[in-house]
């Protein structure tokens, strides 16, 4: 009779005799044939995934591999879209994969920057303007070098266009960092001769310039420029130009001159030198030196007694006077609209 026959006996459901509470097998039989029984005609291959997939959940292995983002690169969307898994690809584009433009394609040039971007004619501008600076500069540091440097023959020639440059915009000396720094107080006194109202001449006393600098910048955290540097490096400027008789040496030296009468008269006009309708006339400076007194482990051994250098009178009535016969023009010209 046929094995698959409805009449048989081979299977007849579950309370047939081939079924699992059937007389023939046990139930536990019969449940493992119906587990192990094949379910299509792909049974080996489908068993055999399922035991690779057993083996890997065994072993602790995640089934789905996960791509890191520093490999999501075109390269990963490519393997994903060759291997035609649609879900890795979209995981891929996810990430941040780019795909790879197709062979042949020609990539966008980069943007230029800075003087690559600009035209021809203006690049040819900006390397003649940088060089020009570039000339200027080493021009201005070679003449500072030569105004700095010991005497040579560039300087015995050139002296005079050195000075020209360098003075009196970018002087420089070596005060700062000399080895013997200046050791020495200073101090810059003027006196004048004045007219009173009634004709008369009289001279005022010694007023000490350098003293009333120096209380205006005592104990004042912000002191002005002027009060620290102005009759400082006036007097300094003076004594540069001039001999040791007191003779100006070339421009400079009178320039220093008229310098140090403008200097006279605007202090002795702040202290009220002249008084009450009194005018000066002349200005006479003088400077008095003294050593500054050196530590005790030194051993060096200075003189404590002052120098003294007086200047001649200097006559300031030109300058007076331009500013009287001012005052007077502008008094008559208000009388005469009153």
């Amino acid at each position: 009779m046929d094995a698959y026959d409805k009449g048989s006996d081979a299977r007849q459901g579950q309370d047939g005799p081939g079924g699992p509470g059937g007389p023939d097998r046990p139930d536990g039989e019969a449940d493992a044939a119906e587990t192990t029984a094949p379910e299509a005609d792909g049974a080996p291959e489908a068993a055999g995934a399922r035991e690779a997939a057993g083996a890997r959940e065994a072993a602790g292995v995640p089934e789905v591999a996960v791509v890191p983002e520093a490999a999501g690169t075109a390269e990963v969307a490519g393997a994903a879209e060759a291997a035609g898994a649609p879900e890795a690809i979209g995981a891929a584009e996810a990430a941040g994969a780019v795909r790879p433009a197709p062979p042949g394609t020609a990539q966008p040039a980069a943007p230029r920057t800075g003087v690559a971007a600009l035209s021809p004619r203006y690049q040819v501008g900006a390397v003649v303007a940088l060089a020009v600076v570039a000339v200027a500069v080493c021009a201005h540091i070679g003449m500072v070098f030569l105004h700095l440097a010991p005497s040579n023959t560039l300087t015995k020639q050139h002296g005079d266009v050195v000075d020209e440059w360098v003075f009196p915009e970018f002087e420089q000396n070596w005060k700062l960092f000399a080895p013997n720094p200046l050791q020495q107080n200073v101090s810059v006194q003027v006196r004048a001769e004045v007219s009173t109202a009634d004709g008369e001449i009289r001279t005022t006393g010694w007023y000490d310039l350098s003293a009333e600098d120096g209380r205006a910048i005592d104990g004042n955290p912000l002191p002005s420029h002027t009060q620290q540097n102005e009759l400082r490096r006036a007097w300094d400027f003076f004594v540069a130009s001039h001999d040791s008789d007191d003779r100006p040496v070339g421009l400079r030296g009178t320039l220093s001159e008229t310098y140090l009468r403008r200097i006279a008269l605007l202090r002795l006009d702040r202290d009220g030198a002249a008084g009450p309708g009194g005018v000066v006339e002349r200005v006479q400076y003088r400077s008095r030196t003294t050593n500054v007194e050196p530590p005790p482990w030194s051993g060096e051994k200075v003189s404590d007694r002052p120098t003294v250098r007086e200047l001649p009178w200097w006559s300031v009535s030109a300058e007076t006077r331009g500013a009287k016969s001012g005052q007077t023009g502008q008094a008559a010209r208000e009388g005469g609209a009153a």
